[in-house]
């Protein structure tokens, strides 16, 4: 795999890489959104694309926090209608990943991100949420978990899709948590195969993945901690911010 080991990275470079994943505990207990931070910053210190197999793992660990916090809030309807159309966008990113360079996956990542922040954004100001029990709410998870699949395959970055289809189907803040939490738990499990195979999972990446992991855990406490400080509607406007901080983040970088 193309990246720098444990020992080639600098001390500062290790800071930023620390930062990121005590983030990562953060955002996986409090706001979903800001993971794309993380994203970025790792995405910066490393190759993107080698990145994306060293963060994995540390969201795994931030996914079972989350899970052992909010998992009476799950609501598993709204997740058994996702999965078929995120299975399929994780073969599509897998696909995606294996052909393209990081300059495309970071320019992609980041107008999908803008572009279903926007779509939010426009159906918040209608006052509209999505019923998911309809026709019409049924094929927007369908649109929304391909996509989440396909962006959290190659980039990590399956985070703020969902977060948007959530805020749009009108979940409240524990709820929202509950049911992103198991969602990112399982998907994230089932991308490792794909991303063993696609030679971004290795001893490398997973020595990085030990040092760095201790740096999740505390984060995961200060999200809990943080949650109940805040309330539904700074909840909203900071998933909403860290989404486009993070989308600027990717095209930029």
């Amino acid at each position: 795999m193309n990246m720098m080991t444990l020992w080639h990275i600098s001390g500062w470079e290790f800071a930023a890489l620390a930062l990121a994943a005590l983030l990562v505990g953060f955002s996986k207990t409090a706001v979903s959104g800001a993971n794309t931070v993380s994203l970025a910053v790792f995405a910066a210190v490393l190759p993107a694309r080698a990145s994306t197999g060293v963060l994995l793992p540390l969201l795994i660990a931030g996914d079972t926090f989350a899970v052992l916090t909010y998992r009476r809030h799950a609501h598993w309807p709204t997740l058994w209608r996702l999965f078929p159309a995120v299975a399929a966008g994780v073969v599509a990113g897998t696909l995606f990943l294996a052909r393209v360079g990081d300059g495309i996956v970071r320019i992609s990542i980041g107008a999908i991100l803008l572009m279903m922040t926007g779509i939010t954004l426009w159906r918040r100001r209608r006052e509209a949420t999505e019923d998911v029990s309809t026709r019409t709410g049924r094929a927007t998870a369908g649109a929304y978990g391909v996509m989440g699949g396909f962006t959290t395959m190659v980039a990590n970055a399956g985070g703020p899709v969902m977060s948007m289809y959530l805020l749009s189907a009108g979940f409240r803040k524990m709820g929202f948590l509950g049911t992103s939490a198991f969602f990112f738990l399982i998907v994230n499990v089932a991308k490792i195969p794909f991303s063993a195979a696609l030679g971004l999972i290795d001893a490398n990446s997973l020595l990085l993945d030990a040092a760095l992991l201790v740096f999740v855990v505390p984060g995961a406490f200060l999200g809990r901690w943080a949650v109940h400080k805040i309330n539904q509607r700074l909840f909203d406007r900071i998933v909403i911010v860290a989404t486009v901080v993070g989308a600027l983040e990717l095209l930029l970088t």
